[in-house]
């Protein structure tokens, strides 16, 4: 039990007003702050800048000390230069990268961009991006070594000028000829450093110099693409070749395309060595996985062929990882698109195009049969897609191929529609899906739109749709190949008895499971529909419009965001409640239990760190999505008034949130009253705590109240629980008996402790019973009121077995005078009694 003192409440209020002030006063003064700082931004004159600017002379007596430590400074600075120069290496790397640039703004003019295939002027496109990236890090590892240089000039410059004006002080006599020429020296020593500097700062110089010139070529080149691709867009909806029927006879072979495409790939194997040179940590680091990633699989294979397995789900999983190696090939080489999205465009297609024998053997046996032989034509016709690269140079031949798969890829998928509707009905077959059938449907339309567009004469288009329904087709038998992999792994993983140690996965590995196999599966479907949006050239002016519409600046008086910044801020604090809540379970579940701590420490531990990492994730979603403090310096203050005003209790409770928390008086599972209201404490927040009645309701109690009233804590110390049950006897019966027979029945009842011992106490003589009381303790909290119960029932059968009654309430009445014809009046109505003396 526990009685905590009233004064507290006073204090907290008064905390919470001293608040309310201090956020009232430093509201203004920020938002003063904050404009004083934009108005130095924007160059506008202040008296605090233009007191700052002019240097103070040294005071004589600082002279000599002050004179040592810049003395040092500007030596140190010296022999900083003398090192190893950054400058030759940067220089190389610049040249490397100035030769790479070169050769790609080379090998294409504009006009000959504009010839080149969507699949081409993206790879193009990343590999100017690539090239930004590299410009980029080789600008941030020149800002890193020769930041050095900078600071030493900006800092030589500060103290010279402090220096000059001591020595301008001087000229006014009163000093010492000794303190002039200690002051020439330094002097002299900081002209000395600023030369040695200006070495490798004039460096530095021409190599951001030649650095912008890169630049503008990226840039140069990035519009160019750009151009190009927006060109190919337009050519879509246009015609761009003779129909069919006319072209039918031009056979001739293309020379200037088979040269270009010479050209790209050149280009690209070029881009493959350089990315590859640039990325060695991240490809080794990929290979070392892959690596780690193969005996795990073979491992998770011998254990799946040993275990014997009931559920569905589980026989699924074990069947895929079955097969480890597929499994391996399989992940590793569908993981090269994701763990390399800069990675060159023909890296990604070899990458999918070794993994179609993987992918038709982990597809699970329901999409078989669901889809029929689908997912085995599909992926061929999608092989026979990817050769058509050998037909490069003979337009005619390449048009009447592409229309050839074109035909042949509706007919199937027109067949399997009506067939797998058909089987469906005839033997219950599953069906597809209906979004599956409308994706499906609405490939036929794109197909046959593709088909029409090459006889009438848009091969452009009718590339791009043959193209994008057979790709995105097999990227996501891919995904989906990869998606059951990985989901397999997880369970079986889950499932293994070691993983039975953990009790937040015993309790938890349905809905665990089931969410990290949503989440996969959500994430091929997201990773699908990308692929699908690029293929069929929709998703750059998607991204457009939608990053326009997320960086649109709202402005709100001084508060400038954007839709971005508070989507971001959204997802950022979803994830900062999620990662809390994660780490709390943890920590209350498996870490802090394991731990020998005090009673309420591991409770306190857990709920400070969900609040803390909340608070954390809070600035870091506000720092995230580009807020600053200033812009809400008013807000602030406004909320720091209503703190310190109207918000007293809110802090309160707060305030006795913290010490609940740090002084631990109560724990979750402790049984207390306070107010009246009697249950478990089921959940100590920050605001208020949850008590779970025995009645079953949840009752919400203000911290404030915990720590302002008495709290009875039955549970505080130990689980021990006093029971009493009071029992009334006959008078004549044997009182020591009576003591003897009770005293015996606690001790034999289960549940009762023997230490301390029952307590038997012949209370007094009652109206109409002699009164006992038995005393006795129990260890087990939860259950005393099922053993009182017990001995309860066990006193009543002794009681009754050794034939001591248990009275009734009796009341003697004693009367003093009775009206005259009472008692005739009585006896009349009474039934008339037989004569005993008369026979029956």
């Amino acid at each position: 039990m526990s009685d905590h003192l009233p004064h507290l409440r006073p204090a907290v209020r008064a905390l919470g007003a001293v608040f309310g002030l201090l956020f009232a006063v430093a509201g203004p003064a920020s938002a003063q702050a904050g404009l004083l700082a934009s108005a130095s931004k924007t160059g506008a004159p202040t008296e605090t800048a233009s007191k700052s600017t002019v240097p103070e002379p040294i005071a004589a007596g600082d002279i000599p000390m002050r004179a040592d430590v810049d003395e040092r400074f500007a030596q140190d600075s010296i022999q900083r230069t003398k090192g190893k120069d950054p400058s030759k290496k940067l220089g190389a790397e610049l040249d490397v990268l100035t030769a790479g640039i070169v050769r790609l703004a080379k090998a294409f003019e504009n006009e000959d961009l504009k010839q080149l295939s969507a699949i081409r002027l993206e790879s193009l496109d990343n590999h100017w991006r690539f090239y930004q990236r590299e410009l980029d890090d080789w600008r941030a590892a020149l800002d890193s070594t020769t930041s050095s240089y900078t600071e030493d000039a900006a800092e030589l410059a500060r103290r010279r000028g402090a220096w000059e004006a001591t020595r301008e002080a001087m000229l006014a006599g009163g000093v010492t000829p000794a303190l002039t020429d200690r002051v020439n020296v330094i002097i002299g020593q900081f002209a000395l450093a600023e030369r040695a500097l200006s070495r490798p700062l004039d460096d530095q110089l021409k190599l951001r110099r030649r650095a912008n010139t890169v630049q503008s070529s990226i840039d140069a080149g990035r519009k160019g693409v750009d151009a190009a691709i927006a060109y190919y867009d337009r050519r879509l909806g246009i015609i761009d070749a003779e129909p069919v029927w006319t072209a039918w006879t031009d056979t001739r072979f293309s020379a200037t395309e088979l040269k270009g495409t010479e050209a790209g790939l050149r280009l690209e194997t070029a881009f493959l060595e350089e990315w590859g040179a640039a990325k060695q940590p991240r490809l080794r680091a990929y290979k070392f996985g892959a690596l780690i990633l193969l005996p795990l699989l073979v491992w998770l294979s011998w254990r799946s062929r040993r275990t014997v397995v009931t559920e569905p789900a589980m026989q699924a999983a074990t069947k895929v990882l079955r097969r480890p190696l597929s499994a391996w090939l399989l992940l590793v080489l569908i993981g090269v698109p994701f763990f390399f999205p800069d990675a060159p465009l023909v890296l990604h297609q070899t990458a999918l195009l070794l993994a179609l024998v993987p992918v038709l053997r982990l597809l699970p046996q329901r999409v078989f049969a669901v889809l029929g032989r689908w997912p085995i034509v599909g992926t061929v016709l999608y092989l026979l897609y990817r050769l058509s690269i050998f037909l490069v140079g003979q337009p005619l031949h390449y048009r009447l191929y592409t229309l050839a798969l074109a035909l042949i890829t509706a007919a199937m998928l027109i067949w399997l529609l009506v067939s797998s509707k058909n089987r469906h009905e005839r033997s219950g077959t599953p069906a597809p899906h209906g979004v599956i059938r409308v994706a499906a449907w609405g490939a036929v339309a794109a197909l046959l739109t593709a088909i029409v567009a090459n006889v009438v004469g848009n091969v452009s288009l009718a590339e791009m749709l043959t193209g994008a329904v057979l790709n995105s087709a097999y990227v996501g038998l891919a995904l989906y190949a990869g998606a059951n992999v990985v989901t397999s792994i997880l369970s079986l993983l889950l499932a293994r008895r070691e993983m039975t140690r953990f009790s937040v996965i015993t309790q938890h590995a349905g809905p665990l499971l089931a969410s990290i196999n949503t989440l996969v599966m959500y994430s091929a479907l997201v990773a699908w529909i990308i692929v699908t949006l690029h293929e069929f050239r929709i998703a750059r002016p998607i991204f457009g419009t939608a990053m326009a519409i997320l960086t649109h600046p709202l402005e709100i008086g001084q508060i400038s965001v954007t839709l971005g910044s508070i989507l971001l801020f959204i997802v950022s604090v979803y994830v900062a409640f999620w990662v809390s809540r994660t780490v709390r379970v943890v920590l209350r579940d498996e870490v802090l239990p394991k731990m020998a701590l005090p009673r309420g420490v591991g409770n306190s531990i857990s709920s400070l760190s969900y609040y803390g990492l909340v608070l954390i994730g809070l600035m870091v979603a506000l720092a995230a999505a580009g807020f600053e403090t200033s812009q809400f310096a008013l807000i602030f203050g406004a909320l720091g008034i209503g703190i310190g005003l109207g918000l007293q209790n809110v802090v309160n409770n707060f305030v006795s949130g913290l010490i609940l928390m740090f002084e631990r008086p109560i724990q979750p599972g402790d049984v207390v009253e306070v107010s009246g209201t009697s249950g478990t404490v089921r959940d100590i927040g920050m605001r208020a705590t949850t008590l779970t009645t025995f009645e079953g309701a949840d009752v919400v109690v203000p911290n404030g109240t915990l720590l302002s009233e008495k709290l009875i804590n039955w549970t505080l110390s130990d689980m021990n629980r006093r029971i009493d049950v009071e029992v009334g006897v006959a008078y004549g019966s044997d009182p020591r008996r009576v003591l003897a027979l009770l005293r015996e029945v606690a001790q034999g009842t289960p549940g009762i402790s023997p230490v301390p011992l029952p307590a038997i106490v012949f209370k007094g003589f009652g109206p109409s019973s002699l009164d006992f009381s038995i005393r006795a303790w129990t260890d087990n909290f939860g259950d005393w009121v099922t053993i009182r119960t017990e001995m309860t029932a066990r006193v009543y059968e002794a009681l009754a077995g050794e034939g001591i009654e248990i009275p009734y309430p009796q009341q003697a009445i004693h009367i003093r005078s009775v009206p005259p014809g009472f008692g005739q009046a009585f006896t009349g109505a009474m039934p008339p009694q037989p004569d005993p003396s008369r026979p029956a």
